[in-house]
């Protein structure tokens, strides 16, 4: 495995299943020696699996004028 000219390598797939890396995946890189280990951090669900959650679909029935003017009520 070659590294980029932008310090880029690819993980293999089957390591990204196995640890669950998916795009936005934060990780650490660990150096011990001459060695340097890849750690998927702990607690940090990827953006998207995040962002999932608060999807949804807009039922209000309001324009944008109505929507600023409760925005801007005290």
């Amino acid at each position: 495995m070659k590294v980029t000219t932008k310090g880029q390598v690819t993980i293999p797939v089957d390591i990204r299943k196995n640890l669950g890396i998916e795009p936005d995946t934060e990780v650490d890189f660990v150096q011990e020696g001459d060695r340097v280990i890849l750690v998927k951090r702990k607690n940090a669900a990827p953006a998207s699996r995040t962002f999932k959650k608060l999807r949804g679909v807009a039922t209000v029935r309001m324009t944008t004028d109505e929507i600023m003017a409760l925005t801007r009520e005290s």
